[in-house]
């Protein structure tokens, strides 16, 4: 399969079944390594795309819109299709949110999907305290013009509760990734938040949601409203070891091993 960018991924497998795995804010798919690997070993082939605007710069980031993202995906999934017999998602915060809505716009390609850490707002035990502002970020960008420019820090944990695995994340793979994030993006993940909680009376795509009980970003109520208000066959598991990169942390083969094994429940009922 061509990859567009250095920083897209692709994984050959051999049970015909396809995952898209899907990064964060201001990531790149290598943040996506670990699951990827956890699942090619099941048999998955794996495509970690990388998101519209991001893996050069803060102003590129700036440049990009929601809609751009998930364009993206939606694009990557039905170049995948051509790859694999079924396709499915999963992604971080954003990109599960991304994955969730690829669904909506193509039921008949996307044959389940899982939304890891979601997040409507940021609202956990160790949220910065400028984050708590971010409610009102749109109407201070649309009010205040200099408020494009405004970034906001990564926190100091990097969603990340094992320290090692914190140190290896920095180290290994900085390259493209954007360490602050943009004002203007973060109001975007807010459109694109507001955007799903539209759907979600509408979704059909059988969901996985799983979440860390003490994630630091993104309180559970988080995953509780998409649970509440799914109507498509859904499961919420919680994730007792870890911070919001849940996929990375301590329990990233329990995320790999549910993921795995809800894909293929809907596999099989599909066939």
């Amino acid at each position: 399969m061509k990859l567009n960018d250095p920083f897209s991924f692709y994984l050959e497998g051999t049970n015909g079944k396809g995952v898209i795995l899907i990064h964060g804010l201001t990531g790149i798919p290598a943040e996506m390594k670990f699951i990827a690997r956890a699942l090619n070993r099941k048999g998955y082939t794996i495509y970690a795309p990388l998101l519209a605007g991001h893996g050069i710069d803060h102003q590129t980031l700036k440049k990009s819109t929601w809609q751009d993202w998930l364009d993206g995906i939606v694009e990557s999934a039905r170049v995948f299709s051509s790859e694999v017999d079924s396709v499915y998602t999963a992604g971080i915060c954003v990109g599960g949110k991304l994955g969730m809505l690829a669904a909506q716009c193509l039921p008949d390609t996307i044959r389940a999907t899982a939304i890891y850490s979601p997040c409507f707002q940021f609202d956990g035990w160790n949220t910065p305290w400028l984050y708590k502002f971010s409610p009102a970020l749109p109407m201070m960008v649309r009010l205040f013009p200099s408020w494009r420019d405004k970034t906001y820090p990564e926190t100091e944990s990097l969603g990340i509760k094992d320290e090692r695995l914190r140190n290896f994340m920095q180290g290994a793979e900085a390259k493209g990734v954007i360490d602050e994030f943009p004002a203007v993006s973060l109001v975007e993940m807010q459109r694109l938040g507001k955007a799903l909680k539209r759907e979600l009376k509408r979704v059909k795509t059988p969901t996985l949601i799983l979440h860390a009980e003490k994630d630091d970003l993104s309180h559970p109520r988080n995953a509780i409203a998409i649970a509440k208000h799914l109507v498509a066959p859904h499961e919420l598991h919680w994730i007792e070891d870890s911070y919001h990169m849940i996929h990375v942390d301590r329990q990233r083969d329990k995320v790999a091993d549910l993921t795995a094994s809800f894909f293929e429940r809907y596999y099989v009922d599909a066939a």
